[in-house]
């Protein structure tokens, strides 16, 4: 066994990753890092399933990097499974950025694969000096401890073997191996942020300051530490001073120094931000003041600040609807066209409140509806395989219970079409073919 195998055996111990033999899905790119995190995990016993996925974004070097991933895996005597995404049209459904659909649809995929395939975990193989361009990433946007804390070794069923590990190290254990791999040109492009980093600014941080990389990685782990300790406090202050949707703030005020603080972590998960906190402390001795979050109220009454939600009720009706060209304002309001289509994804309208359709979906006079979810819902999400239960696409999302009540879901004959805001389904979906498009904007 090399050093650099024994290294990862001891940090996949050391954070409790993998038991011995245990079933692992291994994303394969066909890069460097990916490759040796595949022949290592195959060293150490564990047992591996490749996957791959092809964006179609870099023209024939993304196909080149398809075929030797499978390569890569079948020289390891390990199966490959590869799947093709259409990133633009997601983009244009979603309206997100291409750096966003792909990790979406790719980890989505992940997922997938684990579930079906029983495995316990999906490695990534992002290393050491993926986390410290994290770190100065999220210090460049601003942000708290979690931002500066880095990438976690684990995040529910993923997990990264080889975060204590630098590129230096992987490249000298690929020649030892005698393995080769592949070379995202892009990665040589400075338009993206992290390109930069990567490729000018850390190259002279490491010139003029030897041994920065150790230094802020020593960093980066006393900071996850901090921040474990900050959530235990947090956590056991909510307690002290939150007794359900009711907060002493009288007391709060009087025994917290960092009051302001401290109430923004409690109330941040009913929708309230720094400023409302501020606010609120502010006005803390006094009665009668409302202060609003989308989803909401927060009443200060002799000491205490009372919040509730927004319509505690939740309309269970569903209401039928027609996708004709028509402005809807009941029981929200959607605007719905149809437009002719020339094959250009650039015309198709975007945005987390827009959806658009080929027109196949009005064939056979279906029957169209809005409802809130309900307990068992499914969706067969945009680029993905099988279904999703929605309470999990809503636990993807962070939302809040009741956020959730409050999502309002597109139906075509009972299957869900749009879980309007957040995700669409694969169903009737843009293509090549397409001559005709219904759009469906959330006003």
């Amino acid at each position: 066994m090399s050093n650099f195998e024994k290294k990862i055996e001891s940090f996949i111990s050391h954070h409790s990753l993998l038991n011995n033999g245990d079933h692992v899905v291994v994303a394969l790119s066909g890069g460097a890092d990916s490759v040796a995190l595949l022949s290592v995990l195959v060293s150490l016993g564990y047992d591996c399933i490749a996957a791959h996925c092809n964006f179609h974004l870099r023209g024939a070097e993304s196909d080149r990097d398809c075929r030797y991933a499978q390569k890569v895996a079948k020289s390891l005597n390990v199966e490959c499974v590869v799947t093709d995404f259409d990133v633009p049209v997601y983009e244009a459904v979603h309206g997100i950025s291409t750096e966003m659909a792909c990790r979406e649809l790719r980890y989505e995929w992940f997922e997938q694969i684990r579930q079906s395939s029983c495995a316990e975990a999906i490695a990534v193989a992002h290393h050491r000096d993926d986390n410290i361009e994290t770190f100065f990433l999220n210090l460049l946007r601003g942000t708290g401890i979690a931002g500066l804390s880095g990438m976690n070794p684990r995040n529910g069923h993923i997990i990264r073997p080889m975060l204590d590990c630098t590129r230096a190290e992987v490249e000298d254990y690929l020649k030892q191996c005698g393995l080769d791999y592949v070379t995202d040109s892009t990665n040589y492009q400075n338009d993206f942020k992290r390109n930069r980093l990567r490729n000018i600014i850390l190259p002279t941080l490491r010139e003029q300051f030897p041994g920065a990389d150790e230094a802020i990685a020593n960093t980066i782990s006393m900071l996850r530490l901090n921040e474990a300790i900050y959530i235990d406090t947090i956590r056991s202050k909510d307690a002290v001073y939150r007794t359900d949707n009711c907060i002493d703030i009288a007391r709060l005020v009087e025994c917290e120094p960092n009051a302001v603080t401290l109430l923004f972590e409690i109330v941040r998960q009913f929708g309230f931000n720094a400023t409302h906190a501020a606010d609120i402390i502010a006005s803390a001795h006094s009665s009668g003041r409302r202060f609003y979050s989308p989803t909401h109220e927060a009443l200060l009454n002799r000491g205490q600040l009372i919040i509730s939600r927004y319509n505690s009720v939740i309309d269970a009706n569903e209401y039928p609807i027609t996708l004709s060209p028509t402005l809807l304002t009941h029981p929200i309001t959607l605007e719905i066209k149809e437009n002719p289509y020339d094959g250009n994804t650039s015309s198709i309208p975007t945005g987390c409140d827009t959806l658009t359709l080929d027109s196949a979906v009005l064939d056979g006079n279906p029957h169209f509806a809005l409802r809130h979810w309900r307990k068992g819902d499914r969706l067969a999400p945009f680029g993905m395989k099988g279904s999703k239960k929605l309470s999990d696409i809503f636990s993807d999302a962070k939302l809040s219970l009741d956020d959730k009540e409050r999502v309002w879901l597109l139906t075509r004959n009972g299957e869900i079409l749009w879980v309007i805001g957040i995700r669409a389904s694969r169903h009737f979906p843009v293509t090549p073919d397409t001559r005709h498009t219904i759009t469906i904007r959330r006003k």
